[in-house]
């Protein structure tokens, strides 16, 4: 069978089964052995396991769970309520503060725990109740903590981009920097419409200013500013050449757990089981995929399904932009059905080639497709944020919600243009803090 029609087969194949209801890492292998068994013998599936076990022999991994433990231990705490009050209290001259405070705090909270769900729900308990008795309209309220969730798989240190960097071997720390200016202009954007949003809706008296005493918005900070040295600590033994991302994210995992016990008195035996337990959860589940990933992987080129289409797209005769298009309507519809590591870890060995093919720069690209990825979260079906938003605050109808997120989509895709027009804005950084790629 010809190369291209078999990863036309395998392409509709992959799709039915997950949404069958199977999950991901399941489905990966399953739908890796059928296509082995049927095309190279079962002799092909002696591989199988050297190949799972050989996808998880990477130190870099080892910065996951402790990323994850990172975020879950400052989730546990009132940190993001901290973090929201801290904000306001210093905004609270600033016309719109109120909005701006928790858009920021979204940003920063994002910073530290790298989970969009843990950053909306976070933030969203405090902000969103306190913007609606400002008079903020509901789909403003909502809509913006929503969409200034997605941003904590965008802003370093982000696992999405850890499990970006490992699956195309590209270097994780060249990617937490590009994600940096596209995030700040994300959350630019964010603040922009809110702002103008509130104004049109005619909530003129949402955007003037409660005043704070200079000792109100101090005493606040000493619970604040630990957490946020802990994050440009480890950047900085990161792209200080003090340490390798994973030795740093082990340092902050253990520096988060010291100040949650200590600041927060997370001190209950129970409460610290929960932290642990449910970041081994997460971060078994996103091991199992890009284990189950490896597979998928070593099937596709073993049927030569990648090279061919990477030697398919090499004969084309389409401007590169089109192809960027194309790119990034697939991955847009992707992320409406898929969590981001599974898009990441599916898409990656069949789009990097292209990429490649095509004269991109993968860091660059690494920043439009978790944009995307971001757009996947405030969008239906599965549209993570907008159910969790729905939880926190059950009296704003989930349609309220989602009508409210759809202008931040459009920010996200004029951010994704922009990028396109000006791709210093993700690959500036890096080249200035690492020195330029060859």
């Amino acid at each position: 069978m010809d190369p291209l029609v078999l990863g036309l087969l395998v392409a509709f194949v992959t799709i039915a089964v997950l949404f069958s209801g199977m999950s991901v890492a399941v489905g990966l292998l399953v739908v890796s052995a059928g296509f082995l068994i049927i095309f190279d013998g079962l002799r092909s599936l002696e591989l199988l396991p050297e190949i799972m076990f050989g996808k998880l022999n990477n130190f870099a991994l080892l910065s996951i769970p402790m990323f994850i433990i990172m975020g879950a231990s400052i989730a546990s705490t009132r940190a993001g309520a901290d973090l929201y009050e801290a904000l306001e209290r210093w905004l609270t001259r600033v016309p719109g503060g109120l909005v701006i405070s928790n858009l920021g705090a979204c940003a920063l909270f994002s910073a530290m725990s790298g989970s969009s769900p843990a950053t909306c729900a976070a933030i969203g308990k405090m902000g969103i109740p306190e913007m609606r008795k400002r008079g903020y309209p509901d789909a403003v309220a909502a809509g913006s903590i929503a969409a200034g969730g997605t941003l904590g798989i965008l802003i370093p240190p982000s696992v999405t981009m850890i499990v970006y960097g490992i699956a195309t071997e590209t270097s994780i720390g060249r990617l937490f920097l590009a994600g940096v200016f596209p995030g700040l202009l994300l959350v630019g954007l964010f603040m922009a419409w809110s702002l103008y949003s509130t104004w049109k809706q005619g909530g003129h008296q949402a955007l003037s200013a409660t005043t704070y005493t200079w000792a109100q918005k101090f005493e606040i900070l000493p619970k604040v500013v630990p957490f946020l040295v802990i994050i440009l600590g480890v950047l900085y033994a990161m792209y200080g050449g003090i340490a390798t991302p994973s030795e740093t994210a082990a340092v902050g995992a253990i520096l988060c757990l010291l100040i949650a016990m200590i600041i927060y008195r997370l001190w209950n035996p129970a409460d610290l089981w929960v932290v642990l337990r449910d970041s081994t959860k997460e971060s078994v589940m996103i091991l199992f995929i890009i284990a189950a990933a490896g597979v998928f992987s070593y099937m596709l080129s073993s049927l030569f399904i990648t090279q061919s289409i990477a030697a398919w797209i090499g004969t084309l005769e389409v401007n590169r932009w089109v192809l960027m298009g194309a790119v990034n309507l697939f991955l847009l519809v992707a992320g409406f059905f898929l969590p981001p590591v599974a898009v990441i870890l599916m898409a990656a060995p069949i789009l990097l080639p292209i990429i490649l093919t095509a004269g991109f720069d993968p860091i660059w690209f690494a920043v439009i497709l978790t944009i995307n990825m971001e757009i996947g979260l405030i969008s239906p079906p599965v549209g993570l944020n907008l159910y969790v938003i729905n939880a926190i605050a059950p009296d704003i109808k989930l349609k309220t919600i989602l009508l409210g997120s759809l202008p931040y989509v459009a920010c996200m895709v004029l951010a994704i243009l922009i990028l396109c027009v000006f791709p210093g804005i993700a690959t500036w950084l890096p080249d200035a803090v690492m020195g330029p790629t060859r």
